[in-house]
């Protein structure tokens, strides 16, 4: 079996948006997985995905200015689709960090190897059963279907006409505002606990609220952490559920 160099070019330009969107997920291509692991899965993904492509018969050999500017098209196509998986992240990694800078947990902040930033134990907690619910609940199938799907709504080496930075503005506005709310009940019992221990301290000032508040405030924190994850499930499924959606609208579809 013969390959030809349209062909080959293809591939290249497959690749490069696969990449691009897989490291937006933590658990399929974030910085905790080896580069060695994430480049031989997107190998085996793009190999799947390209024989689907009507348009490898039809491509001519491109020079090297125009491969490289449609690589770089490629680049822009990946990285906006995975933008909304991004978001979907940010907006539980805002309810995290919210919530432990209420908390206090923020005083401790350890590497977070899904981001390869510094973060709360809080907030990777919260990453990290995200990550277990898109498992178990075959987010990460839609997520694939998804980049499937955007091979059809953008066909490779075809000119970005406009990016819908609306569509990007009101989605990076909906998903932060989904981390806020998801917080609120929280964030709303620990000022109330702070409000509570400031009324003690005037009623006892002989006693040492702020050793008693700190341990409080951390068991209150975990507690309201626990009702939050129990009350809001459907929202934090259908976040997940949606990224594959929301990839797709970024594009235009």
């Amino acid at each position: 079996m013969s390959v030809s160099v349209p062909e080959i070019q293809l591939f290249l330009l497959a690749l490069t948006r696969v990449i691009a969107i897989l490291s937006s997920i933590p658990i399929l291509g974030g910085r905790v997985i080896p580069q060695q692991t994430r480049l031989v899965f997107s190998i085996l993904l793009t190999l799947t995905i390209l024989p689907w492509q009507t348009t490898t018969t039809d491509m001519e050999t491109l020079g090297l200015f125009p491969l490289v500017w449609s690589i770089g098209q490629e680049l822009i196509i990946g990285i906006t689709a995975g933008f909304a998986a991004t978001l979907t992240f940010a907006a539980i990694q805002i309810t995290g960090e919210m919530i432990g800078f209420s908390t206090g947990f923020n005083s401790g902040r350890v590497l977070n190897p899904a981001f390869g930033e510094s973060s709360s134990t809080l907030d990777q907690f919260l990453i990290m059963l995200a990550l277990l619910y898109l498992l178990a609940t075959n987010g990460h199938h839609l997520f694939l279907l998804a980049i499937v799907r955007t091979f059809k709504a953008v066909p490779l080496n075809t000119a970005i006409t406009q990016l819908p930075f609306e569509t990007i503005i009101t989605m990076t506005s909906e998903l932060i505002n989904t981390g806020i709310q998801l917080s609120l009940p929280a964030v709303g019992a620990l000022i109330m606990a702070d409000i509570t221990l400031g009324l003690f301290a005037k009623v006892a000032p002989q006693v040492q609220v702020f050793f008693l508040g700190v341990p409080f405030k951390v068991a209150l924190g975990l507690l309201a952490v626990s009702i939050t994850i129990s009350q809001y499930y459907p929202t934090i499924i259908d976040l997940l559920e949606n990224i594959g959606l929301r990839m797709l609208s970024l594009l235009g579809v």
